[in-house]
């Protein structure tokens, strides 16, 4: 696990300051994301007929073949709490740092559609996308990772491990797009878990049970929803959190980390981060994350 220090540890220099207030400074909301100068850009695609089934293409400079991350946005997902376009400046840093970013929109509960099995059919129709996007865009399909903040995050592991789940799910996917790699921001990554003792930001087990259709599943829901049920050991998996995050606190990236944990496992706590920092490239913990999508890109 790599523990960050505190952000006024700046390029190896310890600076040092007197201590004004014992109180720390408060971390961000999504409001104050959203109170921000909006981002705008990409290239719009659709991947469906319905309206929840597009995404942004976000191109770099140059003539590629441009390395590609498939971006999920969080927002529990609810259908009522704005949360793609979260993840514009996200996806305009990182074309502008050289990367391709496919940031995806899918239907969510609250939505036609929305919920089991449709959300997961979106995120599942928008990986696939990838493919038809390389010829005209210059991407390398040999290099494409995904990353998801908080309920995306949960999406991201699951999108990863489509070929592992079981045979006779609608959801299982043989011959899913590849990745190099996952980056879990924030990611609810065990829904059993989270249902469990997760905090009630997002609804509680009401939630989590309307996502994966356990009032018709029954117990047999979780296991082709959550990647907790059976974690991939094999994957190239990042679990990113921050140590002052109330709504996905980093003991459920620790929890799963210990089930999943394989030589492609990697768990990062960052200090002093809420939630949402982990989605805003002003943040001090921007570079860590930049650096780790752009190391989950390797091949």
């Amino acid at each position: 696990m790599l523990r960050l220090l505190p952000a006024l540890v700046v390029s190896g220099l310890l600076l040092s300051a007197p201590v004004l207030s014992a109180d720390p400074p408060p971390v961000l909301t999504y409001k104050d994301l959203l109170a921000r100068p909006k981002v705008t850009g990409g290239v719009r695609v659709t991947y469906g007929s319905d309206a929840q089934q597009f995404g942004d293409l976000w191109l770099p400079a140059g003539a590629g073949p441009h390395p590609v991350l498939v971006l999920i946005h969080g927002g529990c997902w609810l259908g009522d709490v704005p949360a793609f376009e979260l993840m514009n400046p996200m996806a305009k840093a990182l074309s502008d740092a050289g990367i391709a970013v496919w940031n995806i929109e899918y239907r969510r509960l609250g939505q036609p559609g929305g919920g089991y099995p449709g959300t997961f059919q979106d995120v599942s129709a928008a990986m696939e996308q990838v493919r038809a996007l390389a010829e005209p865009h210059k991407l390398d399909l040999t290099r494409v990772a995904v990353a998801g903040h908080s309920a995306g995050g949960h999406l991201a592991v699951w999108a990863a491990g489509r070929a592992l789940l079981p045979k006779g799910s609608p959801l299982y996917k043989a011959d899913a797009l590849p990745v190099t790699g996952v980056v879990s921001l924030a990611g609810i990554v065990d829904l059993r878990d989270y249902r469990a003792r997760g905090p009630a930001a997002c609804g509680g087990p009401e939630t989590v049970d309307k996502l994966i259709g356990a009032a018709t599943r029954g117990e047999a829901a979780f296991a082709d929803t959550s990647p907790g049920e059976a974690p991939a050991k094999s994957l190239s998996l990042t679990l990113i959190s921050g140590t002052r995050d109330i709504i996905v606190p980093p003991t459920f990236a620790q929890a799963y980390g210990a089930k999943a944990l394989g030589p492609g496992l990697r768990e990062l706590e960052i200090d002093g981060a809420g939630h949402f920092e982990l989605i805003d490239p002003q943040s001090g913990a921007w570079a860590v994350i930049q650096a780790e999508i752009r190391d989950r890109l390797r091949r």
